[in-house]
């Protein structure tokens, strides 16, 4: 947390949640009541004491564990409050506006093993007493990664990724797959294809440079896998080595 830097929160695959107060010399389980699968940690950064905590995890081999939504706690972990999504099974991401703490989005993988509605990008304006689904491409296209842009939190970059398991096979990719755009808090959003590989993608990672918010990073399941815009309204990306 930047106001106490030695406390320390870290989320296991199947774990729970583990605190540390002291730079990360020991740690303590907080989360043992709970969903032991963590897919996503954020800190407040106008509330150092309030922690959102996303369930399941998303690095999704055949062996991954599933969740049951999303927690939050308002003193620094020492007890928590269950807030939906209990249906997402996987959460990767989540985002917290720093110019107001009730302003939170979640990036929801969901169901790994079929179809499922509750996956996409959600949003809740009142601290997780309600959501709403902000980006949704179809039931088998989930969110893989979430970026706000620290200086605007309007801004947002998605990726989506369409994906399923099966016991005898994976697939990733598909035409669901892809990266978007938001500059209304997730009102609207664009998918982003200039400069972006051909065909089908797969998984996508996102991040917007936090002390220079016009560069935005991605890394593309694709050929071409690594890519760079230097202008956030341009409408796609270019190419890195």
């Amino acid at each position: 947390m930047p106001e106490d830097p030695l406390t320390v929160y870290v989320g296991a695959a199947g774990g729970g949640v583990w605190r540390s107060r002291d730079g990360g010399v020991s740690f303590a389980p907080v989360f043992d009541k709970y969903a032991q699968s963590i897919g996503a940690i954020r800190v407040d950064p106008s509330h150092p004491k309030t922690v959102w905590v996303g369930t399941g995890e998303t690095w999704v081999r055949n062996s991954v564990s599933i969740g049951d939504g999303v927690y939050r706690s308002t003193d620094g972990g020492d007890t928590w409050e269950h807030l939906g999504l209990e249906h997402s099974e996987r959460i990767a991401r989540i985002a917290v506006s720093p110019k107001d703490g009730d302003v939170v989005y979640v990036c929801a993988l969901g169901p790994l093993w079929s179809t499922g509605d509750e996956r996409g990008v959600y949003k809740t304006t009142d601290g997780g007493k309600t959501w709403t689904r902000a980006l949704f491409v179809d039931d088998r296209t989930g969110c893989a990664d979430l970026s706000m842009d620290p200086q605007d939190p309007r801004v947002l970059y998605a990726g989506m990724w369409q994906v399923r398991r099966w016991p005898w096979a994976f697939a990733s990719g598909g035409p669901g797959s892809g990266l978007y755009r938001s500059t209304d808090g997730g009102t609207t959003w664009t998918r982003l294809t200039a400069g972006l590989p051909a065909g089908d993608l797969g998984r996508i990672g996102v991040a917007v440079a936090p002390s220079r918010p016009s560069v935005v990073y991605a890394v593309i399941e694709a050929k071409e896998t690594a890519m760079k815009s230097d202008h956030r309204s341009s409408t796609g990306m270019a190419g890195m080595m």
